[in-house]
């Protein structure tokens, strides 16, 4: 089981750390609310990562597969990402970003907020499923006999999975509240400008990925 529970970390280590829509909302939350923000988006996208890998290793991810529900999870999927993309753009534009000492991290929007953005990215993603579904598969690999994994090995490839997550999702925030520290209020409006252009972009990516099935 140590070989699944590392396997579990290496994977959760590459799923989290790859630039994508959890990351540049994080950032962009970041530089203008401060760690508690950023912070707050990584957690959130946990808790639809994780109800995702219960339904994926628990083998019923083929009903994602039907059509309609994929078709729905990308239209929710791409309506978030251009909401949260033109939202970041207008604020960047219109809201000059407080210094890091006159901001309490709850910022606009607030943490509460930040967490739900955080939690729907997730669940919106349909391609969650797809990689969940996979991931039961090569549980089994490791298994001695080849066949499906017990449940026992499901488990701690979860908890190896979230383990790396959650611990990535600390670094990652306090790497942003450190690069805010280090940004002028301009910067900040900059980045977030960035973030929002970067947002549109990868609803564009989500939206052409699903029309062609990969």
């Amino acid at each position: 089981m140590g070989e699944v529970f590392l396997l579990a970390m290496g994977i959760g280590l590459i799923f989290n750390a790859a630039p994508g829509a959890v990351f540049t909302e994080s950032l962009r939350r970041g530089v203008r609310e401060g760690f508690p923000a950023a912070l707050a988006v990584q957690l959130g996208s946990l808790v639809g990562d994780a109800a995702w890998a219960i339904a994926g290793l628990a083998g019923i991810g083929a009903l994602f597969t039907v059509p309609g529900v994929r078709v729905g999870l990308t239209v929710t999927g791409c309506a978030l990402l251009c909401w949260l993309g033109i939202s970041s753009i207008i604020g960047a534009l219109r809201a000059p970003a407080p210094a890091p000492e006159q901001q309490s991290g709850r910022g606009r929007g607030g943490v509460r907020e930040a967490t739900v953005v955080g939690v729907t990215m997730s669940l919106a993603n349909p391609w969650n499923i797809v990689y969940w579904a996979g991931a039961a598969s090569a549980v089994s690999g490791l298994s001695d006999t080849g066949g499906s994994p017990g449940w026992t090995a499901l488990s701690v490839f979860f908890a190896g999975f979230m383990t790396a997550s959650v611990g990535w999702a600390v670094i990652c925030a306090a790497g942003i509240a450190v690069l805010r520290r280090a940004l002028n209020p301009t910067a900040v409006r900059v980045v977030e400008f960035t973030c929002g252009i970067a947002l549109l972009g990868l609803a564009v990516a989500l939206a052409l990925r699903s029309a062609s099935g990969g």
